[in-house]
């Protein structure tokens, strides 16, 4: 990568010669973006992948915008230095703060992750949804375009997880405190009959599995990772960079916390990542 300075940031121009083997770049901040990583690895086996967990900035969503950002530029450096051919913004609250500034400063391609509000407005029939996310995600100027332009004559009960992404951060995924935290925030949505739930954070999926014995069957949860592993793929093959389906790709994961929390996740990915702790 080149650089050049451009209003106090750095513009980094790709070299034609980038290689379809350079790894994806991945950033969250923290361990929540491993959901979006799980699926962009399913459906891009072959490629080599860079993770890194922010831990010890979690959660961005209760941050000020100027923070988020310096924070997302600090990431997306890092990666940029480590040879991606590609960046996810694999944060909900980076995204819809940052996403616009990174794009418009970096010539790497960056592919972001955005509540998916669309999909659950043109699919419900009680014409109510629920939309979990934090504070920084559903304060943000994307998001309120984007629930304004698809959610008119719908009902959008708006919820802000505050404390589960440091209780997802610890592993305490079962613990009785996520349980009565997941049921007062839920209480009201259920009250007002939606059908759809929307997760607006990479950390929430795990979450699923707690939320689903708790809300009624007939309420369908939804969350982007799906989405943005295909447009991971759609754009490394317009770009001409999926990696050849040939080798045993390179895993690497980094946080700058404990690595506890990571293990316990990707617990059966075990034997074939890496994770270390870093200063970042």
């Amino acid at each position: 990568m080149k650089a050049r300075p451009r209003d106090g940031l750095f513009v980094f121009g790709i070299f034609s010669t980038m290689k379809k083997t350079a790894p994806i770049g991945i950033f969250d901040s923290g361990v929540g973006g491993t959901s979006i990583w799980k699926e962009i690895h399913q459906l891009l086996p072959y490629e080599n992948t860079i993770y890194l967990a922010d831990s010890a900035n979690a959660p961005y969503g209760n941050r000020s915008e100027t923070e988020i950002v310096s924070l997302s530029i600090k990431n997306t450096e890092m990666l940029i230095a480590m040879d991606c051919k590609l960046i996810v913004v694999a944060c909900n609250t980076a995204t819809t703060n940052a996403i616009d500034l990174l794009r418009k400063n970096y010539t790497i391609p960056i592919i972001g992750i955005e509540p998916a509000i669309k999909p659950a407005a043109l699919q419900t029939q009680s014409k109510s949804i629920g939309i979990l996310a934090t504070k920084g995600t559903l304060s943000s100027a994307l998001f309120h375009k984007t629930s304004k332009a698809f959610t008119k004559d719908i009902s959008v009960i708006e919820i802000v997880g505050e404390g589960l992404v440091p209780l997802i951060e610890k592993g305490a995924l079962n613990s009785p405190e996520l349980q009565k935290l997941l049921l007062e925030y839920t209480a009201p949505m259920v009250a007002a009959n939606i059908d759809y739930l929307v997760l607006g954070c990479s950390h929430y999926p795990y979450l699923i599995p707690q939320l689903k014995e708790i809300l009624p069957d007939t309420v369908t949860i939804i969350d982007s990772g799906e989405a943005v592993a295909r447009q991971t793929k759609n754009m490394l093959a317009t770009l001409n960079l999926l990696s050849e389906e040939i080798k045993t790709p390179t895993l690497q994961f980094y946080t700058n916390a404990e690595t506890g929390t990571l293990k316990f996740l990707l617990h059966e990915f075990k034997d074939s990542i890496i994770i270390q702790k870093k200063e970042f």
